[in-house]
């Protein structure tokens, strides 16, 4: 990976050593430079960016994203159910613990999935895949504060990062110029399944009698069939090969960690909707039923927000999507508390949908543009995100600390919102590391 301190030539990321491609475009006007010829590494082609094989991978992808980030987006609803039911004892800061442990050890196992991915290819998410079912059937047995953080927060969330970096890192192999889009198709699954979950969710909690633990019974059985599609989707385009479990190189250069602690600070801010919109509707006199389906509406919306703005990347650069998208997220954050009434919060929700959808998406193809060899997009990412998920640790706690000691959700809202805020701006700054400069694309 060439130092963006450095003064890299034109085509500095080789991946696999087969497809140059240029992290950073000339400006319009700039002549071009005439392309080296291609390399190939034995018994590989070309990066198929498209195709059967690279869609279905992506699809596959997809479906990893819909069972794990689409489960643990409606959060917000397994708190507002658990503070009435199971853990009505606890406060909202005590059971925020549970979802933030889930979101960070999402991120930090992938920095051992991610290169075991790129060791050992799919042998990683097929024993991930059952033990992420085994793992919902025995939440559905769970009474006590310690029982949902050993299961929900710890086991589920280590077996996601071990399923979602790998499908990360495939996606980021089969695909070249059309990567963001690809991912952002991919992460989109998550936010099919946080329009599904929250419905379904909603419905059984609060209006039927098959109660908790059947509903997580049901939606683990649903989940062997698309766990099994992925299992035989996703596929590494790289045959596997040993890889160090850490690189230093990475942390040398100024572009992956700025990019890395600027995905920090937003992640400290971006997830208080997620966490507390559900109960922030309830104070605010919306039933239940209704405020289950924000978080439905937040994740319908994303789905664009992750799937167009990706397009927008492979065109206007990664680092500019990213940094726009983090940018209005906090300014939407700012304004929650404003949403109060039933039209507003629903108006509200569509809106931060729209926003939050483009970190994601945004931050995996922007790591993925970091790596020189496809057979370490797994580690990259999986390093990268480990350490930007200590922001989803904090993050939470933090703002239910807030909330608790101030009786409403006017601070929250002003940290959480200048917080993201903060990381938006500082990773468009980043662009300064950049040949282009600040005003390129990038």
């Amino acid at each position: 990976m060439a130092s963006p301190l450095n003064s890299a030539p034109a085509y500095s990321h080789e991946l696999d050593g087969e497809v140059p491609t240029r992290p950073f475009p000339k400006s319009e006007g700039q002549p071009e430079a005439q392309s080296p010829p291609p390399k190939t590494t034995p018994g590989l082609g070309a990066v198929p960016d498209g195709g059967l094989r690279a869609w279905m991978v992506a699809a596959g992808a997809a479906t990893i994203f819909f069972c794990t980030l689409g489960l643990s987006n409606t959060f917000g609803l397994f708190e507002e159910y658990y503070l009435t039911h199971q853990l009505q004892d606890y406060t909202a800061s005590a059971v925020s613990w549970i979802g933030s442990v889930q979101s960070f050890l999402q991120f930090f196992s992938g920095m051992l999935g991610g290169p075991l991915f790129d060791r050992y290819g799919v042998w990683v998410i097929y024993p991930s895949a059952v033990l992420y079912v085994f793992s919902l059937m025995i939440m559905s047995l769970c009474s006590q504060y310690w029982h949902f953080m050993l299961v929900q927060g710890i086991l589920m969330g280590v077996v996601q990062g071990f399923l979602q970096i790998p499908a990360f890192a495939a996606v980021a192999q089969h695909f070249d110029k059309k990567r963001a889009a690809a991912l952002g198709l991919a992460v989109a699954g998550s936010s099919i399944g946080g329009i599904v979950m929250p419905l379904i969710l909603s419905k059984m909690l609060n209006n039927s009698s098959v109660g908790f633990a059947w509903f997580v019974r049901i939606i683990g059985f649903v989940f062997v069939f698309f766990m099994g599609f992925a299992c035989v989707a996703v596929r590494p385009r790289v045959p596997p090969r040993k890889t160090r479990l850490f690189l230093s190189d990475p942390w040398k250069q100024a572009r992956f960690v700025m990019f890395i602690v600027a995905l920090l600070v937003i992640f400290v801010g971006m997830f208080t909707p997620n966490f507390y919109l559900p109960t922030y509707a309830t104070s605010r006199g919306m039933g239940s039923a209704l405020a289950g389906y924000l978080i439905a509406i937040v994740n319908a919306t994303s789905t664009f927000g992750r799937i167009v703005p990706g397009i927008l990347a492979d065109k206007y650069g990664n680092l500019n999507t990213f940094a726009i998208g983090a940018i209005s997220t906090g300014i939407i954050v700012f304004c929650m508390t404003l949403a109060t009434t039933n039209a507003g919060l629903i108006l509200y929700a569509a809106f931060f949908g729209l926003g939050s959808g483009t970190i994601m998406s945004g931050a995996a193809a922007s790591l993925s543009r970091c790596v020189n060899d496809a057979s370490e997009v797994g580690l990259y990412m999986g390093m990268g995100l480990a350490v930007a998920g200590v922001g989803a640790l904090i993050g939470p706690p933090i703002n239910g600390a807030i909330v608790g000691a101030t009786g409403d959700y006017f601070a929250v809202c002003m940290f959480s919102g200048a917080i993201t805020v903060a990381g938006g701006v500082f990773s468009f700054t980043i662009k300064v590391t950049d040949k282009n400069g600040l005003w390129g694309k990038a």
